[in-house]
């Protein structure tokens, strides 16, 4: 089976084709660079961008497949959560699709997506598992019980984790977005030179903003010299506070629901120290660990075809009167 992916919520456009919900014949995704001058995404600008680049972007995925409209047998389409300007822009335009093709629309969430983008890279393991989705909108830890069904552990209080990058990312005056900025400024740095504070809430929830606040004050101490040369151990002492924050409440779950397998997803899953950290921890703890082929851990449309595929094969059509939602969830 031949199937369109289509992702729109935020600030990436992006179309994807896949063969069987597995086999990715095309992964095309155009990142919008107006937003740096503004150091964040801008929601009206991210719509009318979509507007812009939905049909080359879709058309370069047919090119890349070799393939033509006449050709798709289903159109998968983020259609929660998000920027609700972005949203729309995809899923009117699978919408029209679907009707001008004859073919199902499949509306997919976002979340979901990104899980299962350590589906398509890891096609061998099985639920049940612990799932941690780590991006600049959502901080989650969940338990996946199978394909589709998942329990909430628990989520962010305030900032996601990926949104705290790129806001100490501003702090520090590095372009936007901040996370991978902060990685590489890292590298130069020394993570263990401010003891920043890991942030302390109840069970399974994370909170970042307390963090993100104690880089503030930091700098507010500090000249412009000695921000200048404090600026990489700054990185690398918040980027490790945030990794252990993300890593010790993953163990914690893992040993009291004896789900000793963890899938990794979302943005943040490119970060190295994240991965080396989790890799280090799971050889002393004894847990597997699984992180996505960096290529699909930011926003793409191959997991959201991936994810379709699966609710199209438990005849979970939608119809063409779905609407945007831009905060509903999968839990």
């Amino acid at each position: 089976m031949i199937i369109l992916g289509i992702e729109t919520s935020c600030d990436e456009t992006a179309a994807a084709v896949l063969r069987d919900g597995k086999e990715i014949l095309s992964n095309v995704v155009y990142s919008q660079d107006i937003h740096s001058q503004y150091g964040g995404v801008v929601p009206e600008l991210a719509s009318r961008d979509h507007i812009k680049n939905i049909i080359p972007v879709v058309r370069k995925s047919l090119d890349d497949a070799d393939l033509s409209l006449s050709d798709l047998e289903a159109i998968a389409v983020t259609q929660s959560p998000g920027l609700i300007g972005s949203l729309l822009v995809g899923l009117s335009f699978a919408k029209s699709l679907s009707f001008s093709l004859d073919i199902p629309l499949i509306a997919v969430n976002h979340l979901e997506g990104h899980i299962y983008a350590n589906f398509l890279t890891h096609p061998e393991f099985n639920p049940p598992l612990l799932g941690l989705i780590v991006s600049g909108g959502h901080t989650d830890l969940l338990i996946i019980e199978e394909r589709g069904k998942y329990q909430l552990l628990g989520s962010t209080l305030d900032d996601a984790c990926g949104e705290a990058f790129d806001k100490v990312g501003n702090l520090l005056e590095l372009s936007y977005p901040g996370g991978p900025e902060i990685e590489k400024l890292a590298l130069k740095g020394n993570p263990n030179a401010i003891p920043f504070p890991v942030g302390s809430v109840k069970e399974y929830d994370f909170s970042f903003s307390g963090l993100k606040t104690s880089v503030l004050y930091y700098l507010r101490k500090l000249t412009e010299e000695e921000k200048e040369k404090q600026k990489a151990n700054i990185a690398a002492s918040f980027q490790k506070t945030a990794v252990t924050m993300l890593v010790k409440k993953s163990i914690k779950a893992m040993r009291e629901f004896k789900i000793m397998k963890i899938a990794v997803s979302g943005g943040v899953a490119a970060n190295e120290c994240l991965r080396e950290r989790f890799f280090r921890e799971a050889k002393k703890e004894g847990f597997e660990v699984y992180f996505p082929h960096k290529i699909i851990c930011t926003d793409n449309a191959a997991m959201i075809a991936a994810c379709g595929y699966d609710h199209y094969k438990r005849g979970d059509i939608a119809s063409l009167s779905v609407k945007a939602e831009p905060t509903e969830t999968i839990y």
